[in-house]
């Protein structure tokens, strides 16, 4: 799925919400949990918003960097100190 079309489910699911919302609303009142999921539900519309305003300037996602299953070269590691043993040939105090 595109961006695009990632946001454009989230739109709708937030208007199914809305929609669920709205039923409870006409069977339990106006409570407090009601003014609650409303008022989220309003925050997570703005946050859509501002995503999608943001959008053309995110351009493509990162690209997957293929890693070789063949050995790494042993020369490039051969003077480096071993984590935590130091380096080779020396003795611990």
């Amino acid at each position: 799925m595109s961006f695009h079309d990632d946001v454009t489910a989230a739109q709708r699911c937030l208007d199914d919400l809305d929609r669920a919302v709205t039923r409870l609303e006409q069977r339990v009142g106006s409570a407090l949990d009601i003014r609650r999921i409303r008022c989220d539900s309003d925050h997570l519309r703005q946050s859509l918003a501002l995503l999608r305003e943001v959008a053309p300037a995110a351009g493509p996602g990162p690209q997957l960097v293929t890693i070789p299953d063949t050995p790494y070269d042993s020369t490039l590691s051969a003077d480096a100190d071993d984590e935590g043993l130091g380096a080779r040939g020396r003795r611990a105090p």
